[in-house]
């Protein structure tokens, strides 16, 4: 283990701003120290000038690129002393409206009082002959405001919070900072992207909020309840949520109840039994399901826009325009579909989904009918495309998000102009973004979901396409009969076996799927940086980076994610020498990343994969290219992106890669399961290759955990609808 380095403190007048981020406050100083030695110095500091005097603490450290520099985790700037720094001081760009000559006039009128003049005295200011009353006004105003700046940031680093998400602070919040934080200072959790419930609970801590008071088992009870909703959940038992908020907070679970009272009274939080158990869910959610049982019901009762059709010449019609021939199982299968306003196609890969898709589409196109066609992610919504021949968008852009508005333009109000919706891999549709879809569709538009309920429920809450299946109210077609075409990959035959609790079948050498055991993770970890960096690019000439894609059920450990990303990157782009580095994480030119949360302002969004094409470590900003487009990143963004030669399965949904590598070992137990396999191994359009210990596959193929989060959406569709 490496000794801690040193903090080391380091005074000197800034002489050069080589850059300075005013987004984020990240800064490049060349200051001058005493022993008139020249220090290059990387800081985070909302405004800084030329002369002004500074105090650093920090440490040492040595980039490849800039050689020998000073990392300061805190800055101060410190008042000048001598009649000549004041004066260059104030004419650096300090303040607005004043330069070089108007410094000098101020410190030939007030000396070295002039700063306790401007906080202190500024009628005597304001009697400064030779400058305009109106110009004396607006550098008092701008003084003053940089003064409140710099108060407030003195306030929330001594409150715990360090100087970059400070910023992040106070560009929230501007002047009220102070007072908004003392109210409540547990809405920093809720405002700030990376401050966390500690962090907030810390703040509320030093600010003499007591231990048992109801703002903080109020917050407690929401950040339980998210984390709990943040697992796929719409609600938690009120039982465990009390329970789970006491262990966290240490107190009473009465202070929590009465809080958690407090909080369904004032309609913040909504009380509802779930097969018996009472429950507490968000109130955002409640809401999204009962909006969306609400319109799937008002949909359904309705006739097709297409009319009355004779089923078998429609169905003939468009397969004679497709060219293609459906099976008896597919046509009924259509016909199903072309009797109801509102209806679901699942199944597996290989069973025909998007055949009865392009000719329902053929079918309909000949009654003129406007269709539109989207999917959750960008990927999905391409691939659609692809194989319908026909434009296909993300639900996102269908919808017209607007980051100004931060809303969508289609909604009840402005609904989509469509006869008929049609939604692909709806199992990765949560209930948040299915309201707002529904909430977009005219009464009279006809809607299908297309999806595999067996694949893993979406990364948000809910199980919305198993839910509208397990209810039977909204008609359904589940396919199972395996093509001809689809029965020569071993890829589509495996991925059903392992629906149905079979192991996959054994290896040939032929063979798009494969099954590699080993004893132990750390001969998984081996084999398979093994193959992902030699022998696979050796045998199927392919590109490393780009077409092979490690599916991994966990996060940490030997084969989680981060490990594995740290092994790839250093296997896969060792040449790579610009880059920049955020927390413990370096990211180089060339890079495979992925986006980790929806920016709707970038058009991005969680499970999106690019490349880094360009690096400006001065800067401290990078640019990624997607498939479409080429979105930069500054600093305060690379929060947002993690290495992605491993991602977890769960990001993976929605996407098809061409080589898919699978490890899979006992030491996450409770992660492993059937629906986890099956989404990662139809992820794999060439080939598969799963290399796990025998006995964790074989619990994974046995445990099936379908239906397991907790929602009331399917009874809502029954009728239990709680308006």
């Amino acid at each position: 283990m490496h000794p801690p380095k040193l903090i080391e403190q380091l005074t000197g007048t800034v002489k050069n701003v080589t850059f300075h981020n005013k987004e984020n406050g990240f800064c490049v100083l060349r200051i001058e120290r005493a022993n008139e030695e020249f220090t290059t110095v990387i800081a985070s500091i909302e405004q800084i000038n030329i002369g002004a005097e500074i105090e650093c603490q920090g440490q040492w450290v040595l980039d490849k690129n800039h050689g020998r520099q000073f990392a300061a985790s805190d800055i101060k700037i410190l008042p000048p002393s001598s009649l000549a720094a004041i004066e260059k001081y104030l004419g650096s760009g300090l303040l607005k409206g004043v330069g070089p000559h108007f410094a000098k006039k101020l410190v030939t009128a007030f000396g070295k009082d002039v700063f306790a003049i401007l906080d202190n005295e500024p009628a005597r200011f304001m009697q400064l002959e030779g400058v305009s009353k109106k110009r004396k006004q607006e550098i008092l105003q701008h003084w003053q405001a940089q003064k409140t700046s710099h108060d407030l940031m003195v306030f929330l680093q001594a409150h715990g919070i360090e100087r970059a998400r400070a910023l992040r602070v106070y560009k929230m919040y501007g002047d009220n900072t102070e007072q908004l934080i003392r109210e409540n200072p547990y809405r920093l959790a809720l405002d700030i992207h990376g401050i966390g419930f500690k962090i907030a609970d810390a703040v509320a801590e030093k600010l003499g909020v007591a231990r048992e008071a109801p703002i903080r088992a109020q917050a407690g009870i929401h950040h339980v309840l998210k984390e709990y909703c943040n697992n796929g959940h719409c609600a938690a038992p009120i039982e465990t949520l009390i329970q789970n908020t006491a262990q966290l907070l240490e107190i009473n679970e009465a202070v929590l109840n009465s809080a958690l009272t407090t909080e369904i009274t004032a309609k913040r939080l909504v009380q509802e039994d779930i097969k018996g158990e009472s429950c507490v869910f968000l109130s955002n959610l409640h809401r999204a399901e009962v909006l969306i049982a609400h319109k799937l019901l008002q949909l359904i009762d309705g006739a097709p826009p297409w009319g009355q059709l004779d089923l078998d010449a429609a169905i003939a019609a468009g397969q004679a325009k497709t060219g293609q021939v459906l099976s008896a199982s597919q046509q009924a299968a259509l016909k199903t579909i072309l009797q109801h306003k509102v209806g679901i196609i699942t199944g597996g890969p290989g069973v025909g989904k998007t055949t009865i898709v392009k000719t329902l589409l053929a079918v309909l196109n000949t009654k003129k009918m406007h269709i539109a066609l989207c999917a959750p992610t960008g990927r999905a919504a391409k691939r659609l495309q692809e194989t319908t021949d026909m434009p296909a968008k993300t639900i996102h852009r269908l919808l017209e998000y607007s980051p100004f508005t931060r809303a969508f333009k289609h909604n009840q109000d402005d609904p989509l102009l469509c006869d008929v919706l049609i939604i692909d891999e709806t199992s990765m549709l949560d209930v948040n973004l299915l309201q707002h879809l529904l909430n977009a569709v005219s009464i009279t538009t006809a809607v299908l979901f297309v999806g595999d309920v067996d694949q893993l429920p979406s990364v948000g809450s809910g199980q919305v396409l198993a839910d509208m299946i397990n209810s039977k109210v909204i008609p359904t077609v589940r396919l199972t009969e395996i093509f001809r075409q689809a029965a020569s990959s071993k890829i589509i035959i495996n991925a059903h076996h392992i629906n149905e609790g079979e192991l996959p079948l054994e290896n040939d050498i032929n063979s798009d799927f494969f099954v590699v055991y080993e004893d132990t993770p750390e001969a998984i970890h081996d084999k398979l940086i093994q193959l992902v960096s030699n022998r696979i690019p050796k045998r199927y000439d392919c590109n490393a980076i780009q077409d092979i894609q490690v599916l991994t059920p966990f996060n940490r450990g030997e084969l989680g994610t981060h490990t594995l990303n740290q092994a790839l990157q250093k296997c896969l782009n060792f040449g790579a020498k610009e880059k920049i580095q955020k927390h413990d994480t370096f990211f180089y030119l060339g890079d495979k990343v992925i986006q980790t949360i929806n920016n709707y302002d970038k058009e991005v969004f969680n499970g999106d994969i690019g490349i880094i094409v360009q690096v400006d470590n001065a800067a401290h900003k990078l640019k990624v290219r997607y498939e479409d487009r080429l979105v930069e990143y500054s600093s305060k963004e690379l929060d947002e992106l993690n290495l992605a030669y491993a991602i977890s399965i769960h990001k993976s949904q929605g996407s098809e890669y061409p080589i898919v590598i699978i490890p899979l070992a006992m030491q996450h137990y409770s992660l492993l399961a059937r629906n986890l396999v099956y989404t990662a191994v139809t992820r794999g359009k060439q080939l598969v290759i799963v290399i796990a210990q025998r006995k964790a596959l074989q619990i994974a193929v046995q445990k099936n955990q379908v239906g397991q989060r907790l929602t009331k959406l399917k009874e809502r569709l029954q009728g239990d609808m709680f308006l």
